[in-house]
């Protein structure tokens, strides 16, 4: 027995007509009559009786009608009571400045289409304070680029990213081809993250299988500063596509790295998830869409989903 069922018998016992019905609920008159058929069926007793100006119900389809308009009432006060119990709470996220680039506002937008009642709070900073903070239970998830498998987290790969050599077009030594080798940058004037940066640590260990001790004329631990160096031709940097994602194109030059290692991983972390509430657990969901869709689209440069 279906509501839909019901519904149909119900609105047919107050019309009076099949016709009527079938017009009122917008389906065609033969499947309001086979529904109804077979709701008789089910029950084994004839609860509408045919006349010639339409239909009547019959003494158990009286008895039946007013169980069944019950029924429906009560199904209609389950569906408004979850409408408003819709899933609320607060959220706190962490993104690297070169993330938030890129996922920030989809995230944002996102959210609010589906969850409108969740209060999202979004931290930009480096991924070591991020992960500094997730220890201290001060966010719920952060996307980051290591993880330490001690702690009690989740972990989930979500992309990696390539790096590209970035720079102003006339910067002298600024690669001119489709793609470049760490092992050909020796002269090239870096601006690079200081050395506990995630990123730092990745070509640290990029530049030494490459055997090659890189040009660095400055360090700095922000991104916006650190692409307006390189926007004034001060030197170049090496970053994922994310990083100049809010910047003009025609301004900069992104060289892909050739070298197989060169890529960084970003994963989905979060805290064990017998921690996390029930809106931190659909943000989660969301980010995952996010990020799928912004790839799919091209809309994250250089990035690829994780196989698995």
């Amino acid at each position: 027995m279906e509501l839909r069922q019901l519904r149909y018998f119900v609105r047919t016992v107050e019309l009076g007509s099949m016709g009527r019905a079938s017009t009122d609920l917008g389906v065609v008159t033969s499947a309001l009559s086979q529904q109804i058929s077979r709701l008789e069926g089910e029950l084994s007793t004839r609860l509408l009786q045919r006349t010639s100006t339409g239909v009547v119900p019959t003494d158990a389809g009286v008895a039946f009608w007013r169980q069944a308009q019950l029924v429906l009432r009560h199904a209609d006060e389950a569906a408004r009571a979850a409408q408003q119990a819709r899933l609320s709470g607060h959220v706190s996220v962490g993104l690297a400045p070169s993330t938030a680039a890129v996922l920030g506002l989809p995230l944002m937008q996102a959210m609010r289409a589906r969850y409108p009642d969740v209060r999202l709070h979004l931290v930009e900073n480096l991924s070591g304070h991020l992960t500094q903070m997730l220890n201290a239970r001060q966010l719920d998830l952060a996307v980051l680029f290591q993880s330490e498998a001690a702690r009690r987290w989740s972990v989930m790969p979500l992309l990696d990213e390539a790096l590209f050599v970035i720079g102003s077009a006339a910067l002298p030594g600024l690669p001119t081809g489709d793609e470049v080798r760490l092992d050909a940058l020796g002269d090239l004037p870096l601006i690079l993250p200081s050395g506990p940066h995630g990123l730092r640590a990745l070509l640290n260990q990029s530049f030494q299988r490459a055997g090659l001790m890189p040009h660095v004329i400055a360090e700095i631990d922000g991104l916006a500063l650190l692409m307006d160096a390189v926007c004034a031709g001060l030197g170049a940097t090496i970053q994922p596509g994310s990083a100049a994602a809010r910047l003009p194109q025609a301004a900069l030059r992104l060289v892909p790295l050739a070298d197989d290692q060169a890529r960084r991983p970003n994963l989905l972390v979060s805290l064990s998830d017998d921690e996390l509430s029930p809106a931190a657990l659909a943000t989660r969901v969301v980010m995952t869409d996010v990020a799928r869709t912004l790839v799919q689209e091209g809309r994250w440069t250089g990035a690829r989903l994780h196989e698995n």
